[in-house]
């Protein structure tokens, strides 16, 4: 359960796997400065991407903490990158353009102290005078632009004055008053007039809102939405349209702070009927002539994190249309190019897949893909693709060889953008993918070698097994090169319940946690020693989230491993229940309620076999972490020490369940390689560690 997007970098279902920033290498083409700015020569990672209308400009951010640099780029000239920002060091981010691309709205830090320090506001950029204006002054986070078709609005995501960001990664506030009820921060839908700059909240307050679209008439919204709080209702979300009238927005004399708005629930996962029955809904997409939404419908494990089935449905309530059924691979983006096309981003089997696809044929259209083996993406939503009128997409591309660079041009033939990290190495090794069959599946994941590789020498290996468990290991740039840094392999396998191979496979370990999937780990350690020399007596094993309940699983199954580090992971699922902050994720999963079926829920908890361990476990959690509270590792640690199995337990100070603080992060690497190599002790034929 490690959430993802919710906040807008990547909430991170793979927080097992991101032990180290990224290796990035100074920016080899400094941008030239429209304001007056000079271009910041140093390591950037290229965050959000947005293509003009008419495919003609990018604009596109990049950077780090405090300070994200806003750029615009002339695709046909190479060197008329130039920045974009207010006065001031600030963070630039989201970048949208208006539907005519007039305008570049963004979000930046540097606007007037509204909401104090740090208060994001919306921006409006011309580039035909290079002026820039603040449309808005709010307090409260704000995510996820998007323009009205007619250019008048700007649809947000609003929390007011919120204290925290909407998602269960992060820090949960300290628990006071009355649980449940005092101190919700809803999330709603919020329009800015793009030219007065009005802002109006549209969504009540009672509402949690996740995603929303405009309809082509800019009258209407579709959303998904959940009553409060947000962060452990997701799982139950309905899908809704909001009837708007926005003729009161354009006058300062009409001012008022909402707009009277009728909502109509047109689904709900948990009572319609079919494939769709009691899973998760993202992605509202209206179609071209507004009668139809399209979404993505499966089993979810984390909001954010999406993955599944293309489903329709008319725009006015119906049964819903699962348009791609027993496809191999999880679709996670996608947006209309026409009435009958939709172009779709999807996880596949290790490789990120655009394509073209026919919703009246209900098949690919042929010859229009792209199949990448590695991230291809443009910021918030997960595998979202930066889109253009005339075709042409942009994306920041990047895999286990490639540091993340933007592409952008006709989806079969990309042109590389930028050049930050033109002077970065990939590790002094290789990961490639690795498939094995177990039980009836094809099973995927990841192996990364060490450093210096000898294959007539045998090396330890580290399994580090992702969050979710509805997620996925792809190829990242960095990914767990500490690891193969220290001398070791690297195994990460996508199990059943992860995406990659379709709701069959994803929905595999439903009421199973804890068995199939670590057979089908097991059989994959099985592959790896076959292909590489392994040392079997030098055998850990890792994970965060749901890689941390594998993590303390296992041990309780299995001699196998040496070692462990069990990162915010769940001992017991019974206790869990009432402990955590998003229960409600926990019954698509297992069935019924702890109180329904406590025995589904036993089955699964390490702490019920734990008198079985004898691996030396650390085990690392936040003391804030709301998704997999510290309680649950306290409880294993406990029954560790009790039991006499070596074992230390360590927490983190105002960390959520996404650890936040540089510090904590590198501390945390640090005593992970510790706690390999001291329990894990290299042989004299093994390599030596460094």
């Amino acid at each position: 359960m490690n959430p993802a997007q919710r906040r807008s970098a990547a909430r991170l279902s793979v927080l097992a796997s991101a032990l180290l920033p990224l290796s990035l290498a100074a920016q080899s083409q400094p941008a030239k400065s429209a304001g007056a700015k000079p271009a910041v020569a140093r390591a950037q990672t290229p965050s959000a991407v947005a293509i003009a209308p008419d495919g003609k400009t990018i604009a596109w951010t990049a950077g780090g903490r405090g300070e994200t640099q806003l750029t615009l780029t002339a695709l046909a000239q190479p060197g008329s990158a130039h920045l974009i920002s207010p006065p001031g060091a600030c963070a630039n981010t989201a970048p949208a353009w208006s539907p005519d691309g007039a305008q570049l709205a963004f979000l930046s830090t540097c606007g007037t102290p509204a909401g104090g320090p740090g208060q994001q506001q919306i921006f409006l950029y011309t580039p035909a005078d290079a002026k820039i204006r603040q449309l808005t002054h709010v307090a409260g986070n704000l995510q996820q632009l998007t323009w009205s078709p007619d250019g008048k609005h700007i649809g947000f995501l609003f929390v007011e004055n919120a204290t925290r960001s909407a998602g269960a990664l992060d820090a949960m506030k300290p628990w006071s008053g009355v649980i449940g009820e005092d101190g919700i921060e809803p999330q709603r839908i919020a329009i800015a007039d793009s030219t007065s700059g009005i802002v109006l909240q549209v969504t009540p307050a009672t509402l949690h809102a996740f995603e929303f679209d405009w309809a082509p008439d800019s009258r209407s919204l579709a959303l998904i939405a959940a009553p409060n709080p947000g962060e452990n209702n997701w799982w139950v979300a309905k899908l809704y349209t909001a009837d708007l009238n926005l003729a009161s927005t354009t006058s300062g004399a009409d001012r008022q702070d909402h707009l009277d708005v009728k909502l109509h629930a047109i689904l709900d996962p948990q009572k319609v009927s079919g494939s769709l029955h009691g899973l998760q809904i993202a992605v509202p997409r209206f179609s071209p002539d507004g009668k139809q939404i399209a979404f993505i419908g499966g089993l979810m494990s984390d909001q954010g994190s999406t993955g599944g089935d293309i489903y329709t449905i008319p725009a006015t309530g119906g049964q819903p249309k699962d348009l791609t059924a027993g496809r191999d691979a999880s679709p996670s983006w996608f947006q209309w190019t026409n009435a009958h096309t939709l172009e779709v981003s999807e996880d596949a089997r290790g490789y990120t897949h655009l394509f073209l696809f026919n919703t009246t044929s209900m098949k690919d259209e042929p010859g229009t893909d792209l199949r990448y083996q590695g991230s291809l993406a443009s910021g918030g939503i997960k595998s979202r693709v930066a889109t253009a009128g005339n075709g042409a997409i942009a994306v920041v591309r990047s895999s286990f060889s490639e540091p993340p660079e933007i592409w952008a041009g006709p989806l079969a033939s990309l042109q590389q953008v930028t050049h930050l990290n033109s002077g970065a190495h990939a590790a002094a090794t290789k990961t490639e993918s690795i498939e094995w069959t177990n039980e009836g599946f094809r099973v995927q994941g990841w192996l990364t070698y060490p450093v210096n590789y000898d294959a007539r020498r045998r090396y330890p290996l580290i399994v580090s097994v992702h969050g979710g468990p509805s997620s996925s290991i792809g190829a990242r740039w960095g990914s767990e090169s500490s690891y193969a840094d220290a001398g070791y392999f690297v195994f990460q396998p996508n199990p059943r319940g992860s995406f990659g191979q379709g709701e069959t496979f994803t929905q595999a370990n439903v009421k199973d946690f804890g068995y199939g999937d670590l057979r089908d780990v097991l059989a994959g350690m099985d592959a790896v020693e076959k292909k590489v020399s392994i040392d079997r007596d030098r055998e850990g094993l890792t994970g965060w989230s749901y890689g941390g309940f594998m993590t303390m699983f296992a041990v309780t199954q299995t001699h196998r491993f040496h070692a462990a580090v069990a990162g915010a992971g769940i001992s017991n699922w019974k206790s869990y229940y009432g402990e955590n902050s998003i229960d409600q994720w926990m019954v698509p999963f297992f069935g019924a309620t702890v109180y329904d079926d406590p025995a589904v829920y036993a089955k699964s908890s390490a702490i019920e076999f734990i008198k079985q361990v004898t691996t030396p476990t650390l085990v690392i959690v936040g003391d804030r972490d709301g998704e997999c509270p510290a309680p649950q590792s306290f409880e294993f640690w406990h029954a560790l020490r009790a039991e006499g199995v070596k074992t230390q337990l360590v927490i983190y100070p105002n960390e959520g369940h996404g650890f936040r603080d540089p510090a904590h992060i590198a501390d945390r690497q640090k005593r992970t390689l510790a706690w390999f190599a001291e329990n894990m002790p290299e042989a004299k034929q093994t390599a030596t560690l460094h």
